[in-house]
């Protein structure tokens, strides 16, 4: 029962962040624009489909959700190069806002930020956790 109410509170937990994740992203639209904008979106993409990796496989370890998360969007890039999402996304908002439409080298790199940076974000709480006084002391009682 424990291990079931931990991947809900998991999946929880990702579910939340993929929202603030699409908040932060529009919201850096919303208030800059150029290559700021542009790279931040990227590493914002990058960071939503880590979240997305989380709630499929909620006890992935950082590593895994970042290579998994990097790697669909450089996969998502690349297909950009057959023309075929530009095309999607001018008939649809949503093809456009998921899939992108023209490839752009630079946005590989900012992927990889992203992927980083929520990796690390998702490593944190455990590494507060391990860090904190007494923590090993909670472990050892069972708690």
């Amino acid at each position: 029962m424990d291990d079931l109410r931990g991947t809900l509170r998991a999946r929880l937990v990702a579910a939340s962040a993929a929202v603030v994740t699409v908040v932060a992203g529009l919201g850096v639209r919303a208030v800059t624009d150029g290559n700021l904008a542009k790279y931040a979106g990227d590493a914002c993409y990058t960071v939503l489909l880590y979240t997305l990796v989380l709630l499929v496989a909620p006890r992935v370890r950082p590593g895994r959700a970042a290579v998994s998360a990097a790697a669909l969007s450089w996969a998502v890039e690349l297909f950009q190069l057959t023309g075929l999402p530009d095309a999607w996304g001018r008939r649809s908002t949503l093809a456009r806002l998921v899939l992108g439409s023209t490839f752009n080298p630079p946005d590989l790199f900012w992927y990889l930020v992203g992927a980083g940076v929520a990796a690390l974000l998702h490593r944190a709480p455990r590494t507060f956790r391990s860090a904190a006084p007494g923590a090993a002391a909670g472990r050892a009682d069972g708690s």
